[in-house]
């Protein structure tokens, strides 16, 4: 269909061999949302709702999916499937209280209109940034697939957010691993206020399936039989051979993008054409003509359905305005979770770094038959440093998996297998590829148990920093980029021990770490490692070294280079390897102050901004009374992370910190 010039025939509907009883439940199914969006219309005139994002027009879409796939198969929809939600029979009283942002809607006031989910209803709702959707919804559906469900997982977009990256990412990765998806693109013509011709240079979403070795087909999207019968057709189809399918959804939204935007730019002629198509108004009309509804019936269902909204109405606005309870906000950053810290048994072997993180990873997947393992190169190669060499013989390709070059894909993937109950690894090649999926991580991983109590059990591995002379995109340090982030918890290891206890307890954990483990050290130290399982305690600092004269705080490679500098300058200071970062041991900090008087950070960050500035802050703020020097930093330069060995020397602190420290000891 053309949108400028779109067929203003009336449409055609085909009842099949559907029963009077389904046709008018998709009546009373489609009826709800238009009958929620008249009410909702009102009530934002009368300032009783402060924003409305209005699918008017497009209800049929939602309605026909809805109805056609089973009450436990997910559907993950967007700012336009109110019908999604009320087709699932979600209590329209939380509805709306979550519209108000009351205490008894799913966000408890911490997120707005559908930007939430429902496990009790098998939907997983939005975030604001278009896109990252697909790529849970394919970890839903892998999950399905490694559990042998025959289910199907469907996913909604819009045509404007198949301009983002995730979605490439989301279709290909369900192409290349053949999972049960249904990707519904609902193509209304505009993204906002631009039209599709300056979106893409397509015509037909249809011409995209091919190019990603999927099936396409499109649909009426205002046809609620066609579309009930395609994705009820679809489904079976795939729940028996499981592969994605692309349906392109033809419609239009006949308000604004959100209700304050208005129409404006949107030909008249467009909109009186598109207005024929009335999915609500078409489909009634072909209902009463083949003599299924009758006034009275209609009457009944508008008055049942007016009824149940103005009733859940009054029960959300009755409900008190939320109190702020400042102990539970904080609490629900993270899913809870006690730990109970396993001690090692029997004897040790001296392992390297590297082969410490392998014991963990492979007895973390002994202990979790839930625990899949996903990133680039993991499985025949073993990943970049041979992390996972063996693992796929071992575990299978089913858990130990290569993926596609597609980093916010795999963690939106490892989101939605722990959605299913899954565990899930992801490595980085390097830390530095992360930022091809940071979104995924600080806003979903990090938000949803805070939003809508959902964890997210996934740890992501981050081979980190410099000294390999490899320079500015495969040496950062860029664990300060999330310790801003509530929601994560961040490790980093300095020895063997460590790694392998600190790797156990955050696959333990079903919050989302991310696991800093520096390459200069996979094998340059080695270290007496345990053999048996076992798990070191998050957000426990160690001193690694006690002394009299001054306090070093540091983390990672920066505890070996203290040690050096110690050992050379022949002084007695305390080291403590805080090995969390998020959360970090302020007790142990406040205590090493104490006991020295003298505090220098060390950190291979560069210096602004870094973690050690926080740390260094809360030691000015709240033991400043134990002080008897100022507070220092040594970090590296303000530059990106130069190639050349020599200059790459200059930039880390190394040297530097030899100088700060023996300035404060003289202090």
């Amino acid at each position: 269909m053309d949108f400028t010039a779109p067929n203003a025939q009336a449409l055609t509907f085909d009842r099949k061999n559907h029963s009077d009883d389904t046709l008018l439940a998709l009546y009373e199914s489609l009826l709800i949302p238009r009958r929620i969006e008249e009410k909702m219309l009102i009530l934002l005139r009368q300032g009783r709702i402060s924003k409305w994002f209005s699918g008017w027009g497009q209800e049929a879409i939602s309605i026909g999916a809805v109805n056609a796939l089973e009450a436990d198969e997910f559907i993950l929809p967007m700012h336009r499937n109110l019908g999604i939600f009320t087709g699932r029979g979600i209590p329209l009283e939380r509805l709306f209280a979550q519209f108000q942002g009351k205490k008894s809607g799913f966000t408890k006031g911490r997120d707005r209109s559908f930007h939430f989910g429902s496990m009790a209803h098998h939907i997983v709702g939005m975030i604001s940034h278009l896109g990252p959707q697909l790529a849970i919804a394919d970890g839903i559906a892998l999950a399905d697939k490694l559990s042998g469900e025959k289910k199907v997982t469907l996913v909604f977009s819009g045509d404007g957010a198949s301009s983002e990256g995730d979605f490439h990412e989301g279709l290909n990765v369900a192409a290349v691993w053949k999972l049960p998806v249904i990707f519904v693109v609902e193509h209304n013509g505009y993204g906002l206020s631009t039209p599709s011709e300056e979106q893409f240079a397509f015509r037909h979403f249809t011409e995209k399936g091919p190019g990603y070795g999927m099936e396409s087909i499109r649909i009426q999207g205002n046809n609620v039989l066609e579309v009930y019968d395609a994705i009820l057709s679809l489904a079976k189809d795939i729940r028996e051979n499981p592969r994605p399918i692309l349906v392109e959804a033809i419609t239009f939204r006949m308000r604004g993008h959100e209700e304050a935007s208005g129409t404006k730019y949107v030909p008249k002629p467009l909109m009186e054409e598109w207005a024929k198509l009335d999915p609500v108004e078409n489909y009634e009309l072909y209902l009463e003509e083949i003599g299924v509804l009758d006034e009275k019936t209609k009457n009944s269902v508008n008055s049942k359905v007016k009824q149940a909204i103005n009733e859940a109405l009054e029960i959300a606005f009755a409900e008190e305005a939320i109190a702020a309870n400042l102990d539970k906000e904080l609490r629900d950053v993270y899913a809870p979770f006690s730990q109970k810290t396993i001690e090692p048994t029997g004897p040790s072997t001296e392992k390297r770094f590297v082969d410490a993180i392998s014991d963990g990873l492979r007895q973390s997947m002994e202990r979790f038959p839930n625990l899949v393992l996903m990133g680039q190169d993991i499985g025949e190669y073993g990943g970049v440093f041979k992390i996972t060499d063996g693992f796929k013989d071992r575990f299978g390709a089913d858990r130990v998996r290569n993926t596609p070059l597609c980093e916010s894909a795999i963690i939106g993937a490892a989101l939605g297998l722990s959605l299913k109950g899954y565990k899930a690894m992801v490595e980085m090649q390097f830390a530095d590829f992360v930022t091809m999926g940071f979104n995924q991580i600080v806003n979903n991983l990090a938000k949803i148990h805070y939003r809508w109590g959902q964890p997210a059990d996934v740890v992501i591995r981050m081979p980190t920093g410099a000294g390999t002379a490899a320079g500015p995109f495969h040496s950062q340090s860029n664990e300060a980029w999330f310790f801003h982030t509530p929601g994560l918890k961040i490790v980093y290891p300095s020895n063997p021990a460590d790694a392998k206890g600190l790797l156990n307890a955050a696959l333990e954990d079903p919050n989302p770490y991310l696991y800093f483990e520096h390459k200069l050290l996979y094998r340059s130290i080695t270290g007496p490692v345990p053999d048996s399982y076992y798990t070191v305690e998050v957000g426990k600092a160690a001193l690694v070294q006690e002394g009299t004269q001054a306090s070093i705080i540091t983390y990672g490679m920066g505890v070996h280079w203290a040690k050096k500098a110690v050992e050379e300058m022949d002084i007695s200071v305390d080291i403590l390897d805080l090995r969390t970062l998020l959360p970090w041991d302020q007790e142990a900090v406040a205590e090493t102050v104490r006991k020295t008087g003298k505090v220098i950070f060390l950190q291979e960050d560069t210096l602004t901004g870094g973690i050690g500035a926080e740390i260094c802050a809360w030691i000015s703020e709240h033991c400043f009374q134990y002080l008897d020097a100022p507070v220092m930093r040594v970090g590296s330069l303000d530059t990106p992370v130069p190639f050349a060995p020599n200059l790459e020397r200059q930039f880390l602190p190394e040297a530097r910190f030899r100088e700060k420290l023996r300035e404060l000891v003289e202090y």
